[in-house]
């Protein structure tokens, strides 16, 4: 009897693992789903004159907290006056 609780007890650790395993993976086909999607953002944004890569920063910047943003720009402004830029 011993054996079967076992044996249960290993089949349902098994499906359990099962599971998650494919829970990730249909997460991760997900993840390449929006990618695929952004990379399409991307390319209409292009063909419409947009430059890519100023996009990508601006996207980045958004999602920075605007305090710490503010100082970057500040110091980079400092650092370019003191290069003479």
């Amino acid at each position: 009897m011993n054996d079967s609780v076992t044996d249960t007890a290993n089949t349902v650790a098994g499906q359990e693992l099962r599971q998650f395993v494919e829970r990730y993976e249909r997460l991760e086909a997900e993840k390449k789903d929006i990618a695929d999607a952004q990379k399409e953002v991307m390319a209409e944004a292009k063909g419409r004159g947009y430059d890519v890569k100023v996009l990508r920063k601006i996207v980045a910047m958004r999602k920075r907290d605007a305090d710490d943003l503010a100082e970057e720009e500040a110091v980079l402004d400092m650092y370019k006056a003191a290069l003479g830029m």
